[in-house]
């Protein structure tokens, strides 16, 4: 079989390495810009194709060993063997990237990009879950780079170490339930002070299997939890009750939320990600300020305690809800929420005619392109963009410079999922 050597040029979005074959772009699993590469065999499709590389001829001197031996298969983690200074790097660079060519607009200056502690970060996380007769073993992990199945983990170095180390402890575990084909997934959710485990249990468990769960939780300190049915029916099984939330010390603020509500992956990203957007907004004792996409009021908290008004605005009516406790828990006064569906129009709503002298956004993926035909108002002189998908960011920040008179001032990368190909970044624009 004849072997194809290239040159390996770029980065794609997803981490894998780019040549070009004949004027074709390939796509190469484990390679890095500047290496000289062997293919293993070549997927063809009409536009693209698609390969891993079998031997690495030319070595890019921001190679590095993966940490995790499971890296090439898990699909948890595509950027191991690239070094974190050169992670962070590519990743502005795909910013940069789609700004250009989506957007068509450049930022005035760089911020610098946000970094952190890159290994054991990951506090919250869906891992699942499969038993496998033919083994006579339940797999407990990410799923593979072939989604169909479940990588089979020993440990995983970005979750939080006290579930990371214990993934072949929860396989032993559920191996020996006798529900083991019925639990389907576990959802991790960490605060500061509990780390809890939610088992989605497709079916009742017995007095036996329920036992051994409880002493799982016991020796390992883990709280656990049952999810039998849709998001409402998760019900603690150890401790009777379970509390969770983190604290954001500089404000003085502490988030209480449950085991399925989402919430920032990195916490230590997280709390300099909201003293950026804080020092962005450059926030005044007079300012009424509004917080799109609010969710648990992550931002929304500590802008309150800088300003005379904010409000937050959130799809999932049940986060709003948590919204209103957590201001009440802080004793925040000068913040309210509204429940709205933000993909749809919502300009004559009082809180998108009242006055915002700044604005925060946060959006899913998908980005705001749905708020932006209503806002911002003319009294809106900042914004400050949260974004977790560069391409919307870049849709988005086109929009806002061309069609409402805003500049993009400047704009940077927080490393909040450290070795993966997933790019957070801010914004922000000045009138």
């Amino acid at each position: 079989m004849q072997t194809i050597e290239v040159d390996i040029t770029d980065l794609s979005h997803d981490g894998r390495g780019v040549a070009r074959i004949e004027g074709k772009t390939v796509f190469v699993a484990g390679a890095l810009p500047g290496e000289r590469v062997r293919l293993g065999r070549v997927q063809r499709h009409r536009n693209y194709d698609e390969s891993k590389a079998e031997e690495i001829l030319v070595r890019s001197p921001q190679r590095v060993e993966p940490r995790c031996a499971h890296f090439g298969t898990c699909s948890g983690c595509s950027l191991q063997h690239l070094s974190s200074e050169a992670q962070i790097a590519a990743k502005q660079h795909v910013l940069a990237e789609n700004f250009e060519r989506i957007g068509k607009v450049e930022p005035e200056r760089w911020l610098e990009p946000l970094t952190g502690e890159p290994w054991g970060y990951r506090r919250k996380g869906r891992l699942s879950v499969k038993w496998v007769a033919k083994k006579d073993k339940v797999l407990v992990g990410f799923r593979e780079e072939n989604p169909r199945f479940v990588a089979d983990l020993e440990h995983c170095h970005t979750l939080l170490p006290e579930v990371g180390e214990r993934l072949a402890d929860l396989g032993t575990l559920i191996g020996g339930l006798e529900a083991r084909a019925e639990i389907a997934q576990i959802e991790i959710a960490a605060g500061d002070d509990t780390v809890a485990l939610t088992f989605r249990n497709l079916r009742a468990l017995s007095d036996g299997d329920r036992e051994a769960l409880i002493a799982f939780g016991q020796r390992h300190r883990l709280a656990i939890l049952l999810q039998p049915g849709g998001p409402d029916s998760v019900t603690p099984l150890w401790p009777a009750e379970v509390a969770l939330s983190f604290r954001i010390p500089e404000h003085d603020i502490d988030i209480a939320f449950r085991p399925l509500d989402f919430i920032q992956v990195n916490a230590g990203m997280n709390q300099l990600m909201i003293a950026r957007a804080l020092a962005l907004l450059d926030l005044r004792p007079d300012d009424h300020v509004l917080d799109l996409f609010c969710g648990l009021g992550n931002f929304t908290l500590p802008i309150a305690r800088k300003v005379a008004q904010v409000t937050g605005v959130e799809g999932e009516a049940a986060l709003v809800a948590r919204s209103r406790e957590n201001a009440a828990r802080n004793g925040i006064v000068n913040a309210e929420f509204h429940a709205a569906d933000l993909a749809a129009d919502q300009r004559s709503t009082a809180w998108a005619q009242a006055r915002c002298d700044k604005l925060l956004l946060d959006p899913p993926r998908s980005g705001a392109a749905a708020v932006l035909d209503y806002l911002p108002r003319k009294g809106t002189g900042r914004i400050v963009y949260v974004s977790c998908h560069p391409g919307s960011l870049a849709r988005d920040a086109g929009t806002l410079v061309a069609q409402h008179g805003f500049r993009l001032v400047a704009a940077g990368v927080m490393d909040m999922f450290p070795h993966t190909a997933h790019v957070e970044s801010i914004g922000l624009f000045e009138r």
